[in-house]
Protein backbone atom coordinates (compact mmCIF):
# COMPACT_ATOMS: atom_id res chain seq x y z
CA UNK A 1 0.00 0.00 0.00
CA UNK A 2 3.15 2.71 0.76
CA UNK A 3 4.76 1.65 -1.85
CA UNK A 4 4.26 5.18 -3.57
CA UNK A 5 4.85 7.46 -0.19
CA UNK A 6 7.78 5.10 0.48
CA UNK A 7 10.07 6.02 -2.67
CA UNK A 8 8.81 9.77 -2.77
CA UNK A 9 10.18 10.22 0.90
CA UNK A 10 13.25 8.26 0.03
CA UNK A 11 14.01 10.84 -2.73
CA UNK A 12 13.06 13.57 -0.62
CA UNK A 13 16.03 12.14 2.08
CA UNK A 14 18.30 11.76 -0.37
CA UNK A 15 18.49 15.02 -0.94
CA UNK A 16 19.91 15.64 1.91
CA UNK A 17 22.44 13.18 2.37
CA UNK A 18 25.34 15.71 0.70
CA UNK A 19 24.27 18.24 3.63
CA UNK A 20 27.10 18.52 6.45
CA UNK A 21 24.24 20.41 8.55
CA UNK A 22 20.55 21.24 8.94
CA UNK A 23 19.47 24.42 8.29
CA UNK A 24 16.25 26.54 7.28
CA UNK A 25 17.06 26.22 3.27
CA UNK A 26 17.73 22.78 3.36
CA UNK A 27 15.10 21.92 5.75
CA UNK A 28 12.59 23.36 3.87
CA UNK A 29 13.63 21.57 0.20
CA UNK A 30 13.85 18.26 2.16
CA UNK A 31 10.11 19.22 3.44
CA UNK A 32 8.78 20.40 0.24
CA UNK A 33 9.03 16.62 -0.93
CA UNK A 34 7.65 15.22 1.80
CA UNK A 35 4.82 17.78 1.65
CA UNK A 36 3.94 16.41 -2.27
CA UNK A 37 4.40 12.97 -1.04
CA UNK A 38 1.84 13.15 1.71
CA UNK A 39 -0.55 14.51 -0.56
CA UNK A 40 -0.34 12.48 -3.68
CA UNK A 41 -0.88 9.98 -1.05
CA UNK A 42 -4.34 11.21 -0.31
CA UNK A 43 -3.22 12.12 3.36
CA UNK A 44 -5.88 15.14 4.60
CA UNK A 45 -4.55 18.80 3.52
CA UNK A 46 -4.73 20.34 7.37
CA UNK A 47 -2.93 17.07 8.59
CA UNK A 48 -0.07 17.79 6.13
CA UNK A 49 0.51 21.23 6.73
CA UNK A 50 0.17 20.18 10.68
CA UNK A 51 2.63 17.29 10.15
CA UNK A 52 4.88 19.01 8.11
CA UNK A 53 5.27 22.30 10.12
CA UNK A 54 5.85 20.22 13.27
CA UNK A 55 8.64 18.22 11.48
CA UNK A 56 10.10 21.60 10.41
CA UNK A 57 10.13 23.00 14.13
CA UNK A 58 11.83 19.91 15.65
CA UNK A 59 14.61 19.81 12.55
CA UNK A 60 15.27 23.19 13.47
CA UNK A 61 15.00 23.37 17.20
CA UNK A 62 18.04 21.62 19.83
CA UNK A 63 16.10 18.09 18.75
CA UNK A 64 19.74 16.94 17.43
CA UNK A 65 21.84 14.06 18.22
CA UNK A 66 24.86 13.69 17.84
CA UNK A 67 25.86 10.70 15.21
CA UNK A 68 23.40 11.70 12.84
CA UNK A 69 23.43 13.51 9.85
CA UNK A 70 21.08 15.63 8.19
CA UNK A 71 19.34 13.05 6.00
CA UNK A 72 19.30 10.35 9.03
CA UNK A 73 18.29 13.44 11.75
CA UNK A 74 15.40 14.06 9.43
CA UNK A 75 14.54 10.55 8.90
CA UNK A 76 14.44 9.65 12.55
CA UNK A 77 12.02 13.06 13.18
CA UNK A 78 9.89 12.02 10.22
CA UNK A 79 9.65 8.37 11.93
CA UNK A 80 8.72 9.71 15.31
CA UNK A 81 5.82 12.37 14.20
CA UNK A 82 4.25 9.17 11.62
CA UNK A 83 4.30 7.06 14.66
CA UNK A 84 1.83 10.23 16.38
CA UNK A 85 0.14 11.12 13.38
CA UNK A 86 -0.81 7.13 12.69
CA UNK A 87 -2.32 7.11 16.34
CA UNK A 88 1.10 6.67 19.00
CA UNK A 89 0.49 3.44 20.67
CA UNK A 90 -1.65 0.30 19.62
CA UNK A 91 -4.84 -0.04 20.84
CA UNK A 92 -6.84 -3.56 21.04
CA UNK A 93 -10.33 -4.19 21.80
CA UNK A 94 -11.86 -3.84 25.39
CA UNK A 95 -11.07 -7.59 26.46
CA UNK A 96 -12.22 -6.50 29.91
CA UNK A 97 -16.18 -6.86 29.22
CA UNK A 98 -18.05 -9.94 29.40
CA UNK A 99 -19.49 -10.30 27.45
CA UNK A 100 -17.98 -8.09 24.92
CA UNK A 101 -20.27 -6.74 22.45
CA UNK A 102 -18.50 -5.39 19.07
CA UNK A 103 -20.80 -3.41 17.04
CA UNK A 104 -19.88 -3.23 12.73
CA UNK A 105 -20.84 -0.02 10.91
CA UNK A 106 -19.47 1.44 7.74
CA UNK A 107 -20.56 2.30 4.24
CA UNK A 108 -22.08 -0.92 1.43
CA UNK A 109 -19.02 -2.77 -0.11
CA UNK A 110 -16.58 -1.71 3.03
CA UNK A 111 -16.40 -5.73 4.22
CA UNK A 112 -18.18 -5.69 7.58
CA UNK A 113 -19.38 -9.44 7.15
CA UNK A 114 -15.59 -10.42 6.40
CA UNK A 115 -13.97 -8.60 8.95
CA UNK A 116 -16.89 -9.85 11.47
CA UNK A 117 -15.46 -13.07 10.69
CA UNK A 118 -12.21 -12.03 10.67
CA UNK A 119 -12.46 -10.46 14.27
CA UNK A 120 -13.96 -13.42 15.43
CA UNK A 121 -11.77 -15.98 14.55
CA UNK A 122 -8.51 -13.79 15.91
CA UNK A 123 -10.45 -13.39 19.31
CA UNK A 124 -10.57 -17.48 19.59
CA UNK A 125 -7.27 -17.46 18.14
CA UNK A 126 -5.05 -15.21 20.43
CA UNK A 127 -7.68 -14.86 23.73
CA UNK A 128 -9.87 -18.05 23.77
CA UNK A 129 -12.88 -16.28 23.70
CA UNK A 130 -16.33 -17.85 21.93
CA UNK A 131 -17.47 -15.49 19.33
CA UNK A 132 -21.48 -15.39 18.26
CA UNK A 133 -22.51 -13.76 14.97
CA UNK A 134 -24.84 -11.87 14.29
CA UNK A 135 -26.40 -11.15 10.86
CA UNK A 136 -28.49 -7.67 11.36
CA UNK A 137 -28.41 -6.67 7.88
CA UNK A 138 -32.06 -7.68 6.42
CA UNK A 139 -31.49 -5.14 3.11
CA UNK A 140 -28.88 -6.69 1.39
CA UNK A 141 -29.85 -9.72 -0.48
CA UNK A 142 -27.69 -13.09 0.83
CA UNK A 143 -26.11 -10.79 3.70
CA UNK A 144 -27.99 -13.03 6.09
CA UNK A 145 -26.28 -16.43 3.93
CA UNK A 146 -23.17 -14.79 3.91
CA UNK A 147 -22.17 -14.46 7.49
CA UNK A 148 -24.17 -17.85 7.80
CA UNK A 149 -21.66 -19.22 5.81
CA UNK A 150 -18.51 -17.79 7.44
CA UNK A 151 -19.82 -18.91 10.92
CA UNK A 152 -19.63 -22.58 9.67
CA UNK A 153 -16.28 -22.13 8.45
CA UNK A 154 -15.31 -21.06 11.77
CA UNK A 155 -17.42 -23.35 13.36
CA UNK A 156 -18.50 -20.42 16.07
CA UNK A 157 -22.59 -20.23 16.43
CA UNK A 158 -24.47 -17.68 14.71
CA UNK A 159 -28.20 -16.08 15.32
CA UNK A 160 -31.21 -17.34 12.89
CA UNK A 161 -31.92 -14.36 11.56
CA UNK A 162 -34.58 -13.85 8.47
CA UNK A 163 -34.57 -10.81 6.15
CA UNK A 164 -38.99 -10.18 7.40
CA UNK A 165 -37.31 -9.07 10.94
CA UNK A 166 -36.01 -5.99 12.46
CA UNK A 167 -32.44 -5.27 13.11
CA UNK A 168 -33.18 -3.35 16.44
CA UNK A 169 -35.37 -6.97 17.46
CA UNK A 170 -32.64 -9.37 16.21
CA UNK A 171 -29.50 -7.57 18.06
CA UNK A 172 -31.64 -7.36 21.20
CA UNK A 173 -32.45 -11.59 21.13
CA UNK A 174 -29.32 -12.28 19.87
CA UNK A 175 -27.64 -11.47 23.47
CA UNK A 176 -30.42 -13.04 25.24
CA UNK A 177 -29.60 -16.47 22.71
CA UNK A 178 -25.25 -15.91 22.96
CA UNK A 179 -25.96 -16.27 26.80
CA UNK A 180 -27.65 -19.43 26.48
CA UNK A 181 -24.76 -20.82 23.80
CA UNK A 182 -22.00 -19.55 26.53
CA UNK A 183 -20.51 -17.38 24.24
CA UNK A 184 -18.72 -13.78 25.72
CA UNK A 185 -18.10 -12.79 22.12
CA UNK A 186 -21.10 -10.85 20.48
CA UNK A 187 -20.51 -9.21 16.77
CA UNK A 188 -23.13 -7.00 15.39
CA UNK A 189 -22.72 -7.41 11.55
CA UNK A 190 -25.27 -4.44 10.83
CA UNK A 191 -26.74 -3.06 7.13
CA UNK A 192 -24.15 -0.81 5.21
CA UNK A 193 -25.56 2.59 4.67
CA UNK A 194 -24.79 6.11 3.33
CA UNK A 195 -24.39 8.44 6.69
CA UNK A 196 -26.67 11.06 4.68
CA UNK A 197 -29.38 8.24 4.85
CA UNK A 198 -31.47 9.39 7.94
CA UNK A 199 -33.57 6.68 8.57
CA UNK A 200 -31.09 3.67 8.49
CA UNK A 201 -28.84 5.70 10.77
CA UNK A 202 -31.82 6.06 13.05
CA UNK A 203 -31.69 2.38 13.54
CA UNK A 204 -27.88 1.99 14.02
CA UNK A 205 -28.19 4.75 16.95
CA UNK A 206 -31.62 2.51 18.30
CA UNK A 207 -29.22 -0.57 17.95
CA UNK A 208 -26.38 1.28 19.96
CA UNK A 209 -28.91 2.27 22.72
CA UNK A 210 -30.57 -1.37 23.04
CA UNK A 211 -27.41 -3.25 23.06
CA UNK A 212 -24.67 -0.99 24.57
CA UNK A 213 -21.84 -2.69 22.66
CA UNK A 214 -18.46 -1.34 24.16
CA UNK A 215 -16.89 -1.55 20.70
CA UNK A 216 -18.47 0.25 17.62
CA UNK A 217 -16.11 0.11 15.15
CA UNK A 218 -16.50 1.83 11.63
CA UNK A 219 -15.19 -0.42 8.93
CA UNK A 220 -13.48 1.75 5.87
CA UNK A 221 -11.93 0.21 2.65
CA UNK A 222 -8.53 1.85 2.69
CA UNK A 223 -8.77 2.23 -1.27
CA UNK A 224 -10.82 4.90 -0.88
CA UNK A 225 -8.62 7.06 0.65
CA UNK A 226 -9.91 10.70 1.63
CA UNK A 227 -13.58 9.49 1.75
CA UNK A 228 -13.15 7.07 4.18
CA UNK A 229 -11.85 9.56 6.78
CA UNK A 230 -14.60 11.98 5.48
CA UNK A 231 -17.10 9.14 6.09
CA UNK A 232 -15.29 8.18 9.17
CA UNK A 233 -16.05 11.27 10.68
CA UNK A 234 -19.95 11.90 9.80
CA UNK A 235 -20.37 8.42 11.60
CA UNK A 236 -18.58 9.48 14.75
CA UNK A 237 -20.36 12.89 15.36
CA UNK A 238 -23.53 10.30 15.11
CA UNK A 239 -22.16 7.11 16.87
CA UNK A 240 -18.97 8.12 18.56
CA UNK A 241 -17.22 5.30 17.62
CA UNK A 242 -14.65 3.26 19.58
CA UNK A 243 -12.16 2.65 16.60
CA UNK A 244 -11.59 2.03 12.96
CA UNK A 245 -11.26 -1.14 10.77
CA UNK A 246 -9.01 -0.44 7.77
CA UNK A 247 -9.45 -3.45 4.63
CA UNK A 248 -7.66 -3.95 1.51
CA UNK A 249 -4.46 -2.99 3.14
CA UNK A 250 -2.67 -5.63 1.07
CA UNK A 251 -3.55 -3.23 -2.19
CA UNK A 252 -2.60 -0.70 -3.80
CA UNK A 253 -3.98 1.97 -2.57
CA UNK A 254 -1.97 5.29 -1.87
CA UNK A 255 -2.44 5.17 1.58
CA UNK A 256 -4.29 8.23 2.60
CA UNK A 257 -6.79 7.10 5.33
CA UNK A 258 -4.38 5.57 7.50
CA UNK A 259 -2.74 8.60 7.94
CA UNK A 260 -5.25 10.60 8.24
CA UNK A 261 -8.08 9.18 10.72
CA UNK A 262 -6.85 9.75 13.94
CA UNK A 263 -5.88 13.46 12.83
CA UNK A 264 -9.59 14.05 11.83
CA UNK A 265 -11.65 11.77 14.04
CA UNK A 266 -9.62 11.26 17.24
CA UNK A 267 -10.28 7.68 17.37
CA UNK A 268 -7.24 5.21 16.63
CA UNK A 269 -6.90 2.45 13.56
CA UNK A 270 -7.73 -1.15 15.90
CA UNK A 271 -7.08 -4.06 12.87
CA UNK A 272 -6.23 -3.84 9.17
CA UNK A 273 -7.34 -6.32 6.70
CA UNK A 274 -4.26 -7.54 4.46
CA UNK A 275 -6.14 -10.23 2.71
CA UNK A 276 -9.09 -12.13 1.65
CA UNK A 277 -8.12 -15.12 3.88
CA UNK A 278 -10.12 -14.93 7.27
CA UNK A 279 -6.85 -15.50 9.01
CA UNK A 280 -5.37 -12.67 7.48
CA UNK A 281 -5.69 -9.63 9.84
CA UNK A 282 -3.64 -7.90 12.11
CA UNK A 283 -3.84 -5.40 14.78
CA UNK A 284 -2.27 -1.80 13.91
CA UNK A 285 0.64 -1.13 14.98
CA UNK A 286 1.73 2.70 14.59
CA UNK A 287 5.21 2.50 14.96
CA UNK A 288 5.66 -0.76 12.65
CA UNK A 289 3.60 1.06 9.92
CA UNK A 290 5.77 4.05 10.21
CA UNK A 291 9.66 1.86 9.67
CA UNK A 292 7.78 0.01 6.69
CA UNK A 293 6.38 3.96 5.49
CA UNK A 294 10.52 4.73 5.75
CA UNK A 295 11.63 1.18 4.46
CA UNK A 296 12.53 0.04 7.79
CA UNK A 297 11.54 -2.96 7.72
CA UNK A 298 9.10 -4.80 10.06
CA UNK A 299 10.79 -7.49 12.23
CA UNK A 300 8.11 -8.07 14.96
CA UNK A 301 5.22 -8.85 12.72
CA UNK A 302 7.20 -10.76 10.73
CA UNK A 303 8.44 -13.16 14.12
CA UNK A 304 4.66 -13.50 14.76
CA UNK A 305 3.63 -14.28 11.45
CA UNK A 306 6.37 -17.26 11.90
CA UNK A 307 5.15 -17.90 15.50
CA UNK A 308 1.82 -18.08 14.38
CA UNK A 309 2.15 -20.09 11.39
CA UNK A 310 5.10 -22.60 12.54
CA UNK A 311 4.28 -25.68 15.15
CA UNK A 312 6.91 -25.20 17.58
CA UNK A 313 7.64 -29.33 17.83
CA UNK A 314 7.09 -29.27 13.65
CA UNK A 315 10.65 -26.78 14.00
CA UNK A 316 12.49 -28.73 16.48
CA UNK A 317 11.86 -32.37 14.55
CA UNK A 318 12.82 -30.20 11.81
CA UNK A 319 16.29 -28.98 13.21
CA UNK A 320 17.04 -32.60 15.00
CA UNK A 321 16.50 -33.73 11.11
CA UNK A 322 18.94 -31.07 9.79
CA UNK A 323 21.93 -31.54 12.41
CA UNK A 324 21.43 -35.23 11.51
CA UNK A 325 21.69 -35.14 7.75
CA UNK A 326 17.99 -36.56 7.94
CA UNK A 327 16.93 -33.41 6.00
CA UNK A 328 15.96 -34.75 2.56
CA UNK A 329 14.13 -33.04 -0.59
CA UNK A 330 10.53 -33.97 0.49
CA UNK A 331 11.04 -31.72 3.75
CA UNK A 332 12.57 -29.21 1.99
CA UNK A 333 9.26 -28.93 -0.18
CA UNK A 334 7.16 -29.22 3.32
CA UNK A 335 9.11 -26.08 4.90
CA UNK A 336 8.72 -24.22 1.40
CA UNK A 337 4.96 -24.37 1.70
CA UNK A 338 5.16 -23.24 5.64
CA UNK A 339 6.79 -20.59 4.29
CA UNK A 340 4.40 -19.62 1.46
CA UNK A 341 1.63 -19.50 4.25
CA UNK A 342 3.23 -17.03 6.11
CA UNK A 343 2.33 -14.36 3.10
CA UNK A 344 4.28 -13.65 0.03
CA UNK A 345 7.62 -13.58 -0.19
CA UNK A 346 7.74 -9.98 -1.69
CA UNK A 347 5.72 -9.08 1.12
CA UNK A 348 8.30 -11.12 3.77
CA UNK A 349 11.42 -9.72 2.31
CA UNK A 350 10.04 -6.25 2.76
CA UNK A 351 9.44 -6.75 5.80
CA UNK A 352 13.26 -7.42 6.83
CA UNK A 353 14.94 -4.48 6.70
CA UNK A 354 17.46 -3.50 4.19
CA UNK A 355 15.04 -6.13 1.61
CA UNK A 356 12.91 -3.65 0.25
CA UNK A 357 15.86 -2.03 -1.75
CA UNK A 358 17.12 -5.12 -2.96
CA UNK A 359 13.69 -6.05 -4.67
CA UNK A 360 13.76 -2.99 -6.50
CA UNK A 361 17.64 -4.25 -7.99
CA UNK A 362 16.11 -7.68 -8.98
CA UNK A 363 13.95 -5.44 -11.68
CA UNK A 364 12.88 -7.94 -14.45
CA UNK A 365 14.91 -10.74 -12.86
CA UNK A 366 12.88 -13.76 -11.05
CA UNK A 367 11.62 -13.30 -7.66
CA UNK A 368 11.98 -15.60 -4.85
CA UNK A 369 8.45 -17.07 -4.86
CA UNK A 370 8.99 -17.42 -8.42
CA UNK A 371 12.00 -19.57 -7.85
CA UNK A 372 10.58 -21.60 -5.26
CA UNK A 373 7.21 -22.46 -7.28
CA UNK A 374 9.69 -23.93 -9.73
CA UNK A 375 11.54 -25.48 -7.07
CA UNK A 376 8.13 -27.35 -6.17
CA UNK A 377 7.56 -27.85 -9.26
CA UNK A 378 10.68 -30.37 -10.01
CA UNK A 379 10.57 -31.98 -6.41
CA UNK A 380 6.57 -32.72 -7.55
CA UNK A 381 8.19 -34.61 -10.39
CA UNK A 382 10.34 -36.75 -8.39
CA UNK A 383 9.13 -40.29 -6.97
CA UNK A 384 9.00 -40.62 -3.16
CA UNK A 385 12.29 -42.62 -3.20
CA UNK A 386 14.04 -39.94 -5.02
CA UNK A 387 12.92 -37.56 -2.34
CA UNK A 388 13.88 -39.39 0.57
CA UNK A 389 17.46 -40.66 -1.23
CA UNK A 390 18.88 -37.67 -3.29
CA UNK A 391 21.81 -39.49 -3.61
CA UNK A 392 20.30 -42.14 -6.52
CA UNK A 393 19.41 -39.13 -8.69
CA UNK A 394 22.94 -39.64 -10.46
CA UNK A 395 21.68 -41.19 -13.74
CA UNK A 396 20.60 -38.73 -16.25
CA UNK A 397 17.92 -40.85 -17.44
CA UNK A 398 16.06 -39.98 -13.77
CA UNK A 399 17.02 -36.30 -14.23
CA UNK A 400 15.58 -36.14 -18.29
CA UNK A 401 12.32 -37.23 -16.46
CA UNK A 402 12.13 -34.70 -14.01
CA UNK A 403 12.71 -32.48 -15.94
CA UNK A 404 9.85 -32.89 -18.76
CA UNK A 405 7.57 -33.68 -15.70
CA UNK A 406 7.79 -30.40 -14.04
CA UNK A 407 8.64 -28.30 -17.52
CA UNK A 408 12.32 -27.12 -17.05
CA UNK A 409 15.69 -27.82 -18.42
CA UNK A 410 18.06 -30.54 -16.87
CA UNK A 411 20.42 -27.46 -16.13
CA UNK A 412 17.49 -26.69 -13.39
CA UNK A 413 17.51 -30.14 -11.78
CA UNK A 414 20.94 -29.97 -11.44
CA UNK A 415 21.27 -26.78 -10.12
CA UNK A 416 18.57 -27.51 -7.50
CA UNK A 417 20.53 -30.44 -6.56
CA UNK A 418 23.50 -28.70 -5.84
CA UNK A 419 21.84 -26.06 -3.87
CA UNK A 420 20.32 -28.27 -1.42
CA UNK A 421 23.51 -30.68 -0.99
CA UNK A 422 25.72 -27.04 -0.26
CA UNK A 423 22.25 -26.52 1.77
CA UNK A 424 22.07 -29.36 3.74
CA UNK A 425 25.73 -29.87 4.82
CA UNK A 426 25.75 -25.79 5.78
CA UNK A 427 22.70 -26.36 7.86
CA UNK A 428 24.19 -29.64 9.62
CA UNK A 429 27.54 -27.42 10.68
CA UNK A 430 25.67 -24.64 11.87
CA UNK A 431 23.31 -27.01 14.22
CA UNK A 432 25.86 -29.03 15.27
CA UNK A 433 25.68 -32.07 13.48
CA UNK A 434 28.63 -32.36 11.80
CA UNK A 435 32.65 -31.92 13.31
CA UNK A 436 35.34 -31.48 11.96
CA UNK A 437 39.00 -33.02 12.60
CA UNK A 438 39.36 -33.43 16.46
CA UNK A 439 35.83 -32.88 16.85
CA UNK A 440 35.61 -28.65 16.26
CA UNK A 441 32.71 -27.08 14.39
CA UNK A 442 33.86 -25.54 10.92
CA UNK A 443 31.82 -22.21 10.32
CA UNK A 444 31.02 -22.80 6.20
CA UNK A 445 30.58 -20.59 3.71
CA UNK A 446 27.49 -18.71 2.30
CA UNK A 447 26.12 -19.75 -0.50
CA UNK A 448 26.94 -17.00 -3.20
CA UNK A 449 24.74 -13.67 -2.64
CA UNK A 450 23.70 -14.64 0.89
CA UNK A 451 26.99 -14.18 2.58
CA UNK A 452 26.69 -12.67 5.93
CA UNK A 453 23.27 -12.39 5.57
CA UNK A 454 22.81 -14.51 8.49
CA UNK A 455 24.83 -12.11 10.55
CA UNK A 456 23.04 -8.74 9.16
CA UNK A 457 19.62 -10.26 10.64
CA UNK A 458 18.49 -9.86 14.19
CA UNK A 459 18.21 -13.38 15.44
CA UNK A 460 19.64 -15.12 12.60
CA UNK A 461 23.74 -15.08 13.35
CA UNK A 462 25.69 -15.80 16.25
CA UNK A 463 23.60 -16.82 19.06
CA UNK A 464 19.55 -17.79 19.65
CA UNK A 465 17.53 -17.59 16.35
CA UNK A 466 14.14 -15.99 15.88
CA UNK A 467 11.33 -17.65 18.19
CA UNK A 468 9.52 -19.62 16.20
CA UNK A 469 11.95 -19.75 13.17
CA UNK A 470 14.28 -22.88 14.06
CA UNK A 471 12.96 -24.66 10.78
CA UNK A 472 12.79 -22.06 8.58
CA UNK A 473 17.09 -21.36 7.95
CA UNK A 474 17.23 -22.86 4.93
CA UNK A 475 14.78 -20.07 2.75
CA UNK A 476 14.90 -21.49 -1.06
CA UNK A 477 14.78 -19.04 -3.92
CA UNK A 478 17.15 -16.85 -2.65
CA UNK A 479 20.39 -17.37 -4.24
CA UNK A 480 20.19 -15.54 -6.95
CA UNK A 481 19.70 -12.04 -4.68
CA UNK A 482 22.47 -9.56 -5.03
CA UNK A 483 24.36 -9.93 -1.79
CA UNK A 484 23.81 -6.40 0.91
CA UNK A 485 26.28 -4.09 1.14
CA UNK A 486 29.47 -5.55 3.87
CA UNK A 487 28.25 -9.26 3.36
CA UNK A 488 31.18 -10.89 2.49
CA UNK A 489 32.19 -14.43 3.00
CA UNK A 490 35.28 -13.61 5.63
CA UNK A 491 35.53 -16.46 7.89
CA UNK A 492 37.34 -15.79 11.24
CA UNK A 493 40.72 -16.00 11.76
CA UNK A 494 41.63 -19.89 12.73
CA UNK A 495 43.57 -19.95 16.40
CA UNK A 496 47.09 -21.14 15.96
CA UNK A 497 48.31 -23.94 18.08
CA UNK A 498 48.52 -25.03 21.81
CA UNK A 499 51.58 -24.18 24.24
CA UNK A 500 50.80 -28.47 25.07
CA UNK A 501 51.35 -28.96 21.16
CA UNK A 502 54.03 -26.81 20.65
CA UNK A 503 55.86 -27.79 23.40
CA UNK A 504 55.83 -31.68 22.48
CA UNK A 505 56.95 -30.25 18.39
CA UNK A 506 59.96 -29.28 20.48
CA UNK A 507 60.26 -32.35 22.04
CA UNK A 508 60.05 -34.37 18.82
CA UNK A 509 62.65 -32.45 16.89
CA UNK A 510 65.63 -32.83 19.86
CA UNK A 511 64.92 -36.25 19.98
CA UNK A 512 65.31 -36.45 16.06
CA UNK A 513 68.48 -34.66 16.39
CA UNK A 514 69.76 -37.04 19.04
CA UNK A 515 69.13 -39.88 16.91
CA UNK A 516 71.01 -38.39 14.20
CA UNK A 517 73.97 -37.91 16.44
CA UNK A 518 73.83 -41.73 17.68
CA UNK A 519 73.60 -43.12 14.16
CA UNK A 520 76.93 -40.94 13.17
CA UNK A 521 79.24 -42.27 15.98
Amino acid sequence: MFDSLQDRLQGAFKKLRGQTRLDEENIKEGLREVRLALLEADVNFKVVKDFVNQVKERALGEDVLKGLNPAQQVVKIVNDELVELLGGEQTGVNLDADPLKIMMVGLQGSGKTTSSGKISLWLRKNHKRKPYLVPADVYRPAAIDQLHTLAKQLDVPAYPSTPDMNPVDICKDAVVKAKEEGCDVILFDTAGRLHIDEPLMDELKNIKSECAPQEVLFVADAMTGQDAVTVAEKFNEILDISGVVLTKMDGDARGGAALSIKSVTGKSVKFVGVGEKLSELELFYPDRIASRILGMGDMLTLIEKAQSTIDEDEAKDMADKMAKAQFDLEDFRTQMRRIKKLGSMEGLLKMIPGMGGMLKQLGDAQLPEDEMKKTESIIGSMTMEERRNPDILKAGSRKERIAKGSGVAVSDVNSLLKNFKQMSGMMQQMMGGKKGKKGKMGMPKMPKGLGGLAGQLPGMGGGAGMPGMEGMEGMPGMDGMPGMPGMGDDQPARKGPSKKTLKERKRKKLNKKKNRKKKKK
